[in-house]
């Protein structure tokens, strides 16, 4: 005889679909209203959104000037522009978003006044000294590059410096904003960029010629400052005339750890830069083009992650969880780890199809595919070192623990240096190699001695 449920035991088919239909409703609504997960994806949208402009941005610098010297003119400038406008900008969100989100909100209001008085001449005067300075920094960036581009090259990194200061200005606010998770204003500044940078080629081309690109890149930056400026005044009102008790010393001196570290892996790149310009015509504007692959997976995970994270992580640390921010730390770079390392592979094994169908139009021919693929192979691995030094780096400093990522830092830079001087690099598959490597055994470094220093620090 066979055996059957009792009748008050059984359950309706459809009341049990029902059931686990409203559950994984309640989930999602409990997902999406969190602030962490709904910062997160507001930002991955910014970040999509600038990068698939980004694409369009290379694609049509490829079409029009190719990997000939003209295009190593307009990669010498734009790259350590954009290298400086990011790492000022990380600087001064990872610096004052833990200051900001412990004040009242009237004297944010009046900390942030007080922020950005001082940052703006800052800024102001870096652009006025690029400027003055900018054939001798010229030299500098690209020892290697032909004579008679070198003039091109100066010119715009004059005109590219005017962004700096509006990158800067924009970053004060991009700090404030992210203090009350309001990521949708801040989330789409590359977008903005890319979109003015490519408008400013085509409409200028015929009469500027690459100026056009410089021009467009500076113009969006100053757009991306109305932007904030206009979503932040609403914050601004509930300041009033309070006042703050934060100290001019302490405002200029609690950027300094993460600028020391920015700059640190800034270098890593910038010297693989100028050291192509010395292998040959077109080198730095295939690295260049590379960098797109290398720099699209860095944006997707590190940006929206570590913006979100940020907040999170400074909240655990004022209530004393440290255990508890440790283990999202670890949890995330997990999860950051699987998706750049099939990120990578997946790029490596796709480049040259990638390579011929994004950029093998006008001026960019099958030779400038061979030669961009080729360096990315070198290249592209560098992304899995860059992403998680970056995660766990930036959770450091939430943690107010500076020392350490700055100390990782210099490794990539001093093992690049070290390789390429050594073994001279020239082939096009080894010119990122030594980037690479140096990402790579400064993650390793850092992973290492911070699991090392947790007990102590939980026992602080």
């Amino acid at each position: 005889m066979r055996w059957r449920r009792p009748p008050d035991l059984e359950v309706p088919l459809g009341l049990t679909e029902s059931s686990s239909a409203a559950a994984a409703e309640r989930v999602l609504t409990r997902a999406v209203g969190n602030p962490l997960v709904r910062g997160g994806l507001t930002l991955v949208a910014g970040v999509l959104t600038g990068n698939v402009l980004g694409f369009a941005r290379v694609a049509l610098t490829a079409y029009l000037l190719g990997t000939h010297s003209r295009a190593d003119s307009l990669a010498v400038a734009i790259g350590p522009t954009d290298t400086l406008n990011s790492v000022l900008i990380n600087t001064i969100v990872f610096a004052f978003v833990p200051m900001l989100t412990a004040c009242p909100a009237e004297e944010r209001a009046a900390l942030f006044r007080k922020l950005s008085r001082c940052f703006a001449w800052a800024l102001a005067g870096i652009s006025a000294a690029v400027i003055v300075s900018a054939p001798w920094l010229m030299r500098i960036l690209a020892p290697g590059l032909a004579p008679d581009y070198f003039a091109a090259a100066v010119t715009n990194l004059r005109i590219l410096s005017i962004s700096t200061t509006a990158a800067g200005v924009a970053a004060v606010h991009y700090a404030l904003l992210y203090t009350e998770r309001r990521f949708g204003p801040t989330a789409f500044y590359q977008a903005t960029l890319n979109v003015f940078t490519i408008g400013g080629a085509l409409a200028l081309w015929k009469a500027l010629g690459v100026y056009g690109f410089t021009i467009g890149y500076s113009a969006g930056a100053w757009v991306q400052v109305a932007v904030v400026r206009l979503a932040a005044r609403s914050s601004l009102k509930a300041g009033g005339s309070a006042r703050t008790e934060v100290h001019w010393r302490e405002i200029l001196t609690k950027p300094a750890f993460f600028l020391v570290y920015a700059a640190g892996l800034a270098l890593n790149v910038t010297f693989t830069r100028a050291w192509a310009t010395h292998t040959g015509p077109g080198m730095a504007a295939a690295l260049d083009y590379c960098m797109r692959g290398v720099s699209v997976p860095l944006a997707l995970l590190v940006n929206p992650i570590s913006n979100s994270l940020l907040p999170e992580i400074a909240r655990l640390k004022s209530l004393f969880r440290i255990r508890e921010a440790l283990r999202l730390i670890d949890r995330t770079v997990g999860v950051a780890a699987l998706a750049a390392v099939g990120g990578c592979g997946f790029a490596l094994l796709f480049r040259y199809p990638a390579i011929a169908l994004f950029f093998q139009h006008g001026s960019f021919t099958a030779e400038s595919t061979r030669l961009v693929a080729a360096v990315f192979l070198g290249l592209g691995p560098a992304m899995i070192g860059w992403i998680l030094i970056e995660i766990v780096s930036r959770s450091l400093f939430a943690l107010d623990r500076p020392w350490l990522p700055v100390a990782a830092s210099m490794i990539p830079v001093a093992i690049n240096v070290a390789l390429t001087l050594k073994f001279q690099f020239s082939r096009p598959e080894f010119l990122g190699l030594g980037a690479t490597c140096g990402l790579l055994a400064g993650f390793v470094f850092l992973f290492v001695v911070a699991h090392l220093g947790r007990r102590r620090w939980m026992r602080e």
